[in-house]
């Protein structure tokens, strides 16, 4: 943990980023930048994600201060045919995000895609609940992703919903490199 504020003085909330547009992940990796700034130490764990992101590479160049983990397979998950080895691999990450949020490494802990997760029943609320129901009081809790269930929103301090108005794939643009991975 940073030295910026004691953990005894420090006020950690639960921020939310969901909704349908881009930028939930963008946000959640800004929050750590803007962290390591002040010498605050951000755990990111990516539920879902197996393949190389730009931020996978940028991260080291932020140590100590920002670790990520992925905790996907290198293939898409269908929400009606999700796989044994997924749904391990979001369970191993769950436990892992546990292990960073009530750890005291960390002030920040971001829970990348967790709300998917949720919706493709990788995880079950119950387990999400307990997360955020384990999370120490100094310590700031995120979680993004589309489809925030009610009982994560209610439990939340913060909730921002990225709305889609206009994106460059509706113009045939595909992603791209450093920008939306």
């Amino acid at each position: 943990m940073s030295n910026e504020a004691s953990p005894e003085t420090r006020v950690g909330l639960i921020q939310v980023y969901t909704g349908d547009g881009k930028g939930k992940t963008t946000a959640a990796l800004g929050l750590a930048l803007r962290a390591a700034g002040s010498g605050m130490c951000t755990y990111i764990g990516q539920f879902l994600k197996g393949r190389r992101y730009g931020e996978l590479d940028s991260a080291p160049k932020l140590a100590p201060y920002v670790t990520i983990e992925q905790y996907g397979l290198n293939a898409w998950v269908h929400v009606d045919s999700v796989t044994p080895e997924q749904r391990a691999a979001a369970k191993e990450g769950l436990v892992k995000i546990h292990q960073a949020l009530t750890g005291g490494e960390y002030d920040i802990v971001v829970a990348d895609e967790i709300n998917i997760a949720l919706a493709f029943g990788l995880l079950t609320e119950e387990e999400v609940v307990a997360l955020i129901e384990s999370k120490p009081a100094q310590v700031e809790l995120v979680l993004t992703g589309r489809q925030a269930p009610a009982a994560i929103v209610e439990r939340a301090d913060l909730v921002t919903e990225m709305r889609e108005i206009k994106h460059p794939y509706q113009q045939g643009i595909q992603a791209r490199a450093g920008i939306e991975f």
